[in-house]
C-alpha cells in the first residue's frame, strides 16, 4: 500500500527494542530464580507463568505480570506448606493421644 511503512522484523530499531524486551526479561527470571528458595520454587514458576501470560493479554506487559505472580505463587506456595505443617502437628498430637 502506498504511503504505509512496510514493517521489517530485521529492522535495527525493531531488534533493538526486542533485545530490550529480552534483556528485561532474563533479569526478572534471574531476579525470581534467586529470591526463590527450592522450597518455593515451584509456586513462583507456576505463578510466572500464570501472570506473565496474563500480562501479555492485559495490555503487552508479560514481565510485570510475571514478576508479580511469582511473588503471588510464593506466597500461596508458603501459606499451603505452613496449613500442611500445621495439619501434620495436629495429627502426631492426635496419635500421641491415643
Amino acid at each position: 500500500m502506498p504511503g504505509h511503512p512496510i514493517f521489517d522484523p530485521l529492522d535495527s530499531t525493531v531488534l533493538a527494542m526486542k533485545t530490550g524486551y529480552i534483556r528485561a526479561a532474563l533479569a526478572a527470571v534471574a531476579l525470581s530464580c534467586a529470591m526463590a528458595g527450592t522450597a518455593n520454587a515451584a509456586g513462583c514458576l507456576k505463578g510466572a507463568v500464570v501472570g506473565g501470560v496474563a500480562g501479555h493479554y492485559a495490555g503487552h506487559h508479560a514481565v510485570a505480570g510475571a514478576v508479580g505472580g511469582c511473588f503471588v505463587g510464593r506466597h500461596m506456595a508458603k501459606k499451603h506448606a505452613e496449613e500442611q505443617a500445621a495439619e501434620q502437628t495436629t495429627q502426631r498430637q492426635q496419635a500421641r493421644i491415643q
